[in-house]
């Protein structure tokens, strides 16, 4: 029994010494998570009024709430009575390791800056990297999100972003449509050349300007190629495409014109 109350004794003297603290902390870090939000809305209505562009302004919230949330752990734990600076000094001391192990986010994280700096694409953009097309949906600390046209979510490590090759569809303002349409070598190539590109001056999502080009690429084996070339904005791309090869084929079967397909022949040998 004396054991028992020696240690309920002691249990009641640290709840003297530190229960004040801990309330106190759990007092800090609700508040200050309370306070955080605010900035953070306060800080995102201000960049919305101003000419701040939405991928920048996305990651300097995200880097300002990350800084914000590591400033009010470390006020927590200060109030709890461990001592920052010791507390600093042992992060400093496992400074090495942990960014060995986390070379690659630092990486991601350096890249992501990067891109912030030299502004390669921004949200919106029609772009190509990584093996991956689509268009951006969101640029993090880290990642950067895209959509793909078949509607998948593809996630980019930013420093591979940062350190690969990009190609931006979106940054000229212009798309050109690249298609080939074949016809017969006894077909009238003026006249094919104006059936195809009347097909392209009548889409009112074809650009005039460049201007939509109707040209012989090749004398194929069994056809003339034409490369039948619209300009158009990047998100009417696969607009255009589908319709361009629609419109010509319906327009060439109009015009009396032939598109030359495989022909199988059969030879039956005599009994």
């Amino acid at each position: 029994m004396e054991k028992a109350q020696e240690w309920i004794n002691y249990g009641i003297e640290l709840a003297k010494e530190f229960g004040p603290r801990l309330l106190t902390a759990i007092l800090i870090y609700i508040v200050g998570s309370w306070i955080i939000k605010r900035i953070i809305g306060a800080t995102r209505k201000v960049m919305s009024k101003s000419s701040y562009d939405e991928s920048l302004q996305r990651f300097l919230l995200n880097l300002i709430s990350w800084a914000l949330k590591v400033f009010l752990i470390l006020l927590v734990i200060s109030r709890l009575g461990v001592d920052v600076t010791t507390f600093a000094a042992v992060i400093a001391a496992a400074g090495l390791a942990v960014g060995l192990a986390l070379q690659g986010s630092l990486a991601n994280f350096a890249g992501g800056v990067l891109i912030m700096i030299f502004r390669p694409y921004k949200i919106g953009d029609l772009i190509e990297a990584q093996g991956v097309i689509g268009v951006v949906k969101e640029i993090e600390i880290f990642t950067t999100k895209l959509t793909t046209p078949e509607n998948k979510l593809a996630i980019v490590p930013n420093g591979a972003m940062a350190n690969g090759n990009i190609i931006n569809y979106t940054a000229e303002g212009k798309i050109r449509v690249d298609t080939v349409i074949g016809v017969g070598y006894g077909e009238d190539i003026k006249q094919t050349k104006e059936v195809l590109l009347n097909v392209l001056t009548s889409n009112p999502q074809v650009l005039e300007d460049p201007a939509p080009s109707v040209n012989v690429s090749e004398l194929a084996d069994s056809s003339v190629n034409f490369a039948v070339r619209p300009f158009c904005k990047p998100e009417h791309y696969w607009d255009v495409y589908f319709a361009t090869y629609e419109g010509c084929k319906l327009a060439l079967d109009e015009a009396g014109i032939e598109i030359p397909y495989p022909h199988q022949v059969e030879i039956h040998k005599g009994e």
